[in-house]
């Protein structure tokens, strides 16, 4: 078969794929669905687990055996996102009701993962079996699966406005969610509320549902600002943590503030990121009050102490806590989700406005199907009462019909051919007969005991509560009134079996304050050994030491305790440090590794040069690659505050081979030397300058495999190590720039 081959532009089918790719995960991964809140994975696991009915009256069934039919029925992304979907759904510190009962080890509120899915066992919660898969056949469309070989839900029936319940978080291609958790009862009184007044404005909507609700509990610091969040779907939520105060009964007990509450963004690695703020603070002597730290939180909830000295300012200590670490934290607010197939952002009221729509949506068809179904009961039934009152005349017909189908279309259309009767008046009688093709049917399948008595009089009741119900869905189907009614009923009945108190407190909170008092400034000493131990000195330890601190290590230069150290790494980056966190030590102290300091890796960095960010203000930067690019680099580049930067541009496969500092008007030689033992001399007027952004121009001509080994200043240094011989650089003749130096013998 000949091949087809289309041509088209490059750039024009890269755009339609990157789109259908985009449209893909938002639209089916990451973004969760207005109706039921749910993202495609969420919804899968709940209904393989209703399939599978691990309900929450049965037992817990092993997790491996709810991810592997899940991903091998409904959600081939591999089995990592399902477990993961099935830990979160359970976790009560990161969901408003979690909707999956786990057993085992789910993680915990500190960061620890959930134990491997071969350990742990789940079942449906009572929660989520109740008011998300109710009904679940007869409300929602069922759609083909990834291989079309069976059927999963389109959406699931969800009663309540999960987006408001359970939130939701996702990031897809160029746009992602964020949507806060709320308390249960308030959502199902808001949904009244607008159920009553669809004219009702946000601000109205908020006086019931009044604001976020963080399974973490803690403070809404910013009331203020919840109008403006709800009326247009985004913002920023200020967090806070709640602390208490606990004073000691007795002299000798201390006082304490206890963190009984954390903000929700503190879920995960935040606490022990806490800890470790809290511990720089009391080292750094911003926290001098604060003597002891201890996370004493339990299965009963989070419980950090932080032991104070005696009269310690608790209002100044919970400002810095708050100003200082995470205690105080803002959560992003994006209500984004998917609206009749594509992204919206939605606010308060078409959150509501949605949920609404969607419950007309499957209410109706739950009632047309129930309806269809009385219709039919009715039918038969009617056929029935009515064959009681001619029980004789239809045990002659079946008496005298050859076969059932003879007997039956008696019964339908009156045809007595070939049907023998004993009583010819009754032949006269069976002419009139008229009933449907059920009725005739339930007729004939009917057992003598139904024309007892009291089974006469049970099917007359349930006739009567079969023509009571068809009234009472017919009322429900014939207006949106009679379903308000109906959603109303139901909110209350979910409010009274699962409601909980609310968690998170909400308030127009003071701004913390801290003023950080003055440093005094102060000379120390700047230590560094060849393995990247950094410390500082006293400057009366070092004057006494002088001799031994120099011979020990490789950097030791005097800086400010106000100032930074400026590390120059091989790899073309710069690192900043401040003085103030390192740590102030003895003399025989090791000091700590570079590597806790900042991201440098010592395992394939190399330190280049170590100098304080003041002696580099106003001169240039020297610096030369192992492919033999030199320039400088006036220091004014590298004035940022942040604690990284690169310092140049490198090639592949190239490095920094020496830094140095120069002074602007310095006249001095350069001598570079190769590892092939030449030496190229020039003077340093000769180095143009160049942006950090650039890799310089070429200094010296290189063999084949040849490369730069060091660089030199003579002024510095008049003795250089070339092959392992001492050579006075001063003594180098100066050759052209651009050729290879002399070749010492």
């Amino acid at each position: 078969m000949a091949e087809k081959i289309l041509r088209t532009e490059y750039s024009e089918e890269m755009q339609k794929s990157y789109l259908d790719y985009s449209m893909s995960v938002i639209t089916a991964r990451a973004i969760p669905d207005a109706r039921d809140g749910l993202k495609p994975v969420q919804r899968r696991v709940l209904y393989d687990m209703s399939e599978l009915r691990i309900f929450s009256d049965r037992p817990h069934r092993k997790s491996a055996r709810i991810v592997g039919d899940t991903m091998g029925k409904y959600h081939p992304h591999g089995d990592s996102s399902i477990y993961e979907t099935l830990v979160v759904l359970s976790q009560d510190f990161k969901k408003g009701m979690p909707l999956i009962d786990g057993h085992g080890n789910f993680g915990s509120i500190e960061g620890d993962g959930a134990a491997a899915m071969r350990y742990t066992e789940a079942k449906l919660a009572k929660f989520a079996e109740e008011v998300y898969l109710k009904d679940l056949e007869r409300t929602v469309e069922f759609i083909s699966n990834y291989d079309e070989t069976e059927k999963e839900p389109e959406v699931l029936p969800v009663r309540v406005p999960n987006l408001l319940i359970n939130g939701a978080e996702g990031i897809a291609v160029g746009m992602s969610t964020s949507i806060p958790t709320h308390n249960l009862l308030e959502v199902c009184n808001t949904c009244i509320a607008y159920i009553k007044n669809r004219n009702i404005d946000t601000k109205g909507l908020l006086e019931v549902l009044h604001g976020p609700d963080f399974p973490t509990g803690g403070i809404i610091a910013n009331k203020r600002d919840l109008l403006d969040i709800y009326s247009t779907g985004n913002g920023k939520i200020k967090l806070r943590g709640k602390i208490e105060v606990e004073l000691g009964r007795k002299k000798s007990d201390k006082d304490k503030l206890i963190i009984s509450e954390i903000p929700y963004t503190m879920v995960g690695a935040g606490i022990n990121k806490f800890l470790i703020d809290v511990a720089n603070l009391v080292e750094t002597k911003k926290l001098s009050d604060v003597v002891d730290i201890s996370n004493q939180s339990d299965k009963n909830g989070t419980r950090i102490v932080l032991e104070l000295r005696k009269d310690a300012d608790i209002e100044k200590i919970k400002n810095i806590l708050y100003k200082k670490t995470k205690l105080e934290d803002t959560f992003g607010v994006n209500m984004l989700a998917i609206v009749d197939g594509r992204p919206e952002i939605l606010s308060l009221k078409d959150i509501l406005k949605n949920y609404i729509e969607f419950q007309y949506e499957i209410t109706t068809k739950k009632y047309n199907i129930l309806l269809n179904k009385e219709l039919e009961k009715k039918e038969i039934q009617e056929g029935l009462i009515k064959a009681v009152d001619v029980i004789d005349l239809i045990i002659a017909i079946l008496r005298g019909s050859k076969n059932l189908a003879q007997a039956k279309k008696c019964l339908t259309s009156g045809d007595t051919t070939g049907i023998n009767f004993k009583v010819k008046s009754l032949e006269k009688d069976a002419k009139k007969l008229s009933f449907t093709d059920k009725q005739a049917q339930a007729i004939l399948d009917m057992r003598l005991y139904k024309l007892i008595g009291l089974e006469i009089e049970a099917l007359l009741k349930d006739n009567a509560t079969t023509l009571k119900n068809i009234e009472e869905y017919e009322n429900i189907l014939k207006n949106h009134k009679n379903m308000d009614k109906l959603f109303i009923k139901d909110l209350e009945k979910i409010k009274k079996d699962f409601a909980t108190p609310r968690k998170t407190l909400i308030e127009d909170a003071k701004e913390a304050v801290y003023v950080e008092e003055p440093i005094a400034s102060e000379e120390v000493i700047f230590v560094m050994d060849k393995f990247g131990y950094c410390r500082l000195l006293d400057r009366s330890t070092f004057d006494k030491n002088a001799e031994t601190v120099e011979s020990e290590n490789t950097y030791v230069f005097p800086i400010m305790n106000t100032d930074r150290v400026c590390i120059f790494s091989n790899t073309g980056v710069l690192y900043k440090i401040k003085v103030m966190d390192l740590p102030m030590s003895k003399l025989r102290d090791k000091g700590t590794p570079i590597d806790n300091l900042t991201k440098f890796d010592s395992s394939v960095e190399e330190i280049m040069l170590a100098v304080s960010e003041d002696s580099m203000r106003g001169n240039f930067i020297l610096m030369i690659t192992k492919n033999g690019y030199i320039k400088k680099v006036s220091s004014e580049e590298y004035k940022t505050n942040n604690k990284q930067v690169a310092s140049t541009k490198l090639m592949d496969e190239d490095i920094l081979i020496a830094v140095k500092i120069l002074l602007p008007r310095a006249n001095t030689d350069i001598c570079i030397v190769s590892d092939a033992g030449y030496i190229l001399k020039f003077n340093v007027s000769e180095v143009n300058e160049f942006k950090k952004s650039t890799r310089g121009e070429k200094a010296i001509t290189l063999g084949y495999n040849e490369f730069v080994d060091s660089l030199y200043l003579t002024a510095d240094s008049r003795l250089a190590n070339v092959n392992g011989k001492e050579v006075t650089l001063s003594k180098v003749r100066l050759s052209h720039r651009g050729y290879k130096g002399q070749k010492m013998k």
